[in-house]
């Protein structure tokens, strides 16, 4: 149901103000919030006065918003990849002890690599994956490592619609990576996202056959050891795997 002039819901409008926050942002005043969300200043100030009284947002004096832990806590507690999370990380804080550099866990959302989880440590390599953050499946080894490994349909699909902002990476280049992923069992991208950085990812499998997640390593480019990185992380896939049953 319609519950405005311009025809939107109230849960559109909702989505709306909690989305306005960009990444990395932990507070907004309420006029910025309004503008980024598109809302009157009173219908914005009616909302986030609402979902503070959930807990959902926090309004602070003077008009600054923050997310609230509410908020959180519920995301946290009834995600989706709770499960996968809890599974994965004793994989990957092997995976990093050993290597000393990033570890990522991702899903396919859309077209896209969603990461769930990562691990780092003072003095690894620049890794733009972030928790919460999104790569579009081409220039994300974790989202090419996912894709691979879909129906034949759902990459049919993907790589009809497939556009690259920069112009440099066409249809036909993403569909012999894709190949090549699906073929190695393994996918790896130097240099895309940082050109000082070597991305390796391998699809996470369950008992259904189904993959479910990538893991993945961002590692210096010089270090080309795929001989030693590949069969640690698909060994490290198939105990998650084994940890999720179906």
């Amino acid at each position: 149901m319609a519950n405005s002039a311009s025809g939107d819901s109230v849960v559109d409008r909702v989505v709306r103000v909690i989305e306005a926050f960009p990444e990395g942002a932990t507070s907004l005043q309420l006029s910025e919030l309004a503008d980024r969300s598109g809302l009157p200043l009173s219908s914005a100030h009616r909302l986030v006065r609402q979902l503070s009284e959930h807990g959902l947002l926090d309004l602070g004096a003077g008009g600054t918003v923050r997310l609230g832990l509410r908020l959180w806590e519920l995301v946290n507690r009834n995600s989706p990849t709770l499960a996968l999370r809890q599974a994965a990380m004793p994989f990957m804080e092997d995976i990093q002890q050993v290597l000393n550099q990033n570890v990522n866990l991702a899903v396919l959302d859309g077209w896209e690599a969603l990461f769930v989880e990562r691990l780092s440590r003072r003095g690894s390599v620049a890794n733009r994956a972030r928790i919460a953050g999104r790569m579009p499946v081409h220039i994300s080894s974790a989202g090419l490592a996912l894709m691979a490994h879909q129906s034949r349909e759902l990459q049919v699909e993907y790589l009809e619609q497939f556009s690259d902002a920069s112009g440099k990476v066409t249809a036909g280049v993403v569909r012999h990576l894709l190949a090549e992923a699906a073929q190695q069992g393994y996918a790896q991208l130097a240099g895309v996202v940082d050109p000082d950085t070597w991305g390796i990812a391998v699809p996470v499998i369950n008992s259904k056959r189904r993959t479910v997640a990538a893991l993945g390593v961002v590692v210096p480019l010089a270090e080309m050891r795929l001989q030693a990185l590949v069969p640690a992380l698909q060994t490290a896939a198939r105990g998650i795997g084994r940890q999720l049953g179906d």
